[in-house]
């Protein structure tokens, strides 16, 4: 959903732009930094996903030693 709500971003930030909208530059904007934003939320997430396993892992070997 993120690239394409970065799409719409930009289209709204162009047609703002064309027709000198700046409340719909502005959505436009937002739209972007707010799809910017939840892809990063996302990765983060991920990597926080992928240290928690590899900690139960690191876990579960120092148990079985």
């Amino acid at each position: 959903m993120g690239l394409l709500d970065r799409l719409l971003g930009r289209g709204k930030k162009a047609t703002g732009d064309l027709t000198a909208d700046t409340a719909q530059h502005r959505e436009g904007a937002a739209q972007e930094r707010q799809a910017d934003a939840e892809e990063h939320a996302s990765q983060l997430e991920d990597k926080a996903q992928e240290q928690s396993e590899q900690a139960a892992e690191a876990r579960a070997e120092r148990e079985d030693t």
